[in-house]
């Protein structure tokens, strides 16, 4: 590779600095664009009859779409090949390829690349071209890509040589992500039923034998209710766990608690934060979102907890600290603690409720030796996730490079 030298076999355009070889197009003078049309609804079907259907997000995998749903009066059709765009709602930038014959509907542009133009290369430069048109639109609930700023976008167009060159280096750093998310999903699923043998008893660690004893949450802890402040409180003061805290995390520690409130000495000691402590999200939209939890595993300070979520202090030391990170994830206990919910407008638990729901305990020593299985999964899938972003950091830092021409892959 050479470096660029920008006096030298470069010029100055409206997009930058790029060699002097290079061209700056539209989107449509390099490639056609179809916005795509949903057929009518009445055509719908899952019986494979008529021409697969793309309509959104929902067919979209990291890759290549799957086949859902079918059309039988197909209106605009993409080709194997062509670059898949979600162009309304949430889902707008996100990219597959398509690897057959569908029918697009009305979230979904086809990008294609024309002539002396390569559709791998195309599918990089649209990908970045789109996630620097959508960050001048943060900040809108629904950002939507129309076909006239579509066609507008700026594109730069090395010869066909070094697009292919481009293309190439590029592709293969998606291959190694590819490689990596392929085995963060195996091992994801060998940790999900590995969990769901040891934590039901199904499947005894060597050296433990015996029967497992069956408690109620609510021999184990003591349950309240968070507090409940104004808006105007939120912002600065004493660390607060949220719900959000609670449904992204199955542990906290310091690092994961961002809220911050404005609290009185009472509040701080009613509503304080312990190591040890459980908190399961007490309300939600859905039933399906409650109940999960979260245990404090660090001492911490001056930290209290939110409404939208439940305590649960430890009577005893029935648990080990660890094996709490993992054994409210077990299906069966979820299903046990949904169950007993209620719903209005709104799924509801409580600590009456939680109290109620049975837990099946092996000894502390047993639960110790679970909990390090688990753990020890958990610190090679963190690994696999670790070495998946730095690749993706990689290619972030290679497009800069390559599709901007600062790095040369062919001498000119």
């Amino acid at each position: 590779m050479s470096d660029v030298n920008f006096h030298k076999g470069y010029k100055s355009t409206d997009i930058g600095v790029i060699p002097e070889d290079w061209k700056v197009n539209n989107l449509s003078e390099i490639a056609e664009i179809i916005m795509g049309q949903s057929p009518t609804g009445s055509s719908y079907n899952k019986k494979e009859t008529g021409i697969a259907l793309i309509n959104g997000p929902t067919e979209f995998t990291e890759n290549h779409p799957i086949k859902i749903q079918w059309t039988t009066s197909p209106t605009k059709l993409c080709k194997s090949g062509d670059v898949l765009l979600c162009i309304r709602g949430s889902s707008t930038g996100r990219m597959n390829i398509a690897n057959d014959t569908y029918c697009i509907g009305r979230g979904i542009t086809a990008i294609r690349a024309r002539e002396n133009s390569d559709n791998l290369f195309l599918e990089f430069m649209v990908q970045n071209a789109v996630k620097n048109l959508l960050a001048l639109s943060a900040g809108s609930t629904f950002p939507n890509l129309d076909s006239k700023s579509l066609r507008k976008i700026e594109i730069v167009s090395p010869p066909l040589p070094e697009q292919k060159a481009i293309a190439r280096v590029l592709s293969d750093v998606d291959e190694l992500i590819r490689e990596c998310d392929s085995l963060l999903a195996k091992k994801r699923n060998i940790k999900q039923g590995t969990m769901q043998q040891l934590l039901t008893g199904k499947k005894r660690l060597p050296g433990f034998s015996g029967e497992w004893e069956v408690k109620k949450l609510g021999d184990i802890f003591d349950f309240k209710n968070g507090l409940n402040k104004e808006k105007k409180y939120f912002g600065e003061g004493t660390p607060i766990v949220n719900y959000m805290d609670v449904y992204k995390n199955n542990a906290l520690t310091a690092k994961d608690i961002l809220g911050r409130v404005t609290v009185s000495k009472n509040e701080l000691k009613t509503y304080e934060v312990c190591r040890d402590d459980v908190f399961f999200t007490r309300t939600s939209e859905t039933v399906d979102e409650i109940g999960i939890a979260s245990v404090i595993i660090e001492e911490l300070e001056n930290t209290v907890f939110s409404g939208f979520i439940l305590r649960a202090r430890p009577k005893n030391n029935l648990l080990n600290t660890f094996y709490k990170k993992y054994c409210f994830s077990s299906q069966n206990l979820r299903k046990a603690i949904t169950s007993k919910s209620s719903y209005t407008t709104r799924a509801l638990t409580n600590g009456r409720i939680l109290s109620n729901v049975e837990i099946f305990l092996p000894t502390l020593c047993e639960q110790k030796a679970i909990a390090q299985i688990l753990s020890d999964m958990d610190a090679e899938i963190e690994g696999l996730e670790k070495k998946r972003d730095k690749y993706k950091a990689i290619k972030q830092g290679m497009m800069q490079e390559l599709l901007t021409g600062k790095t040369r892959l062919i001498n000119n």
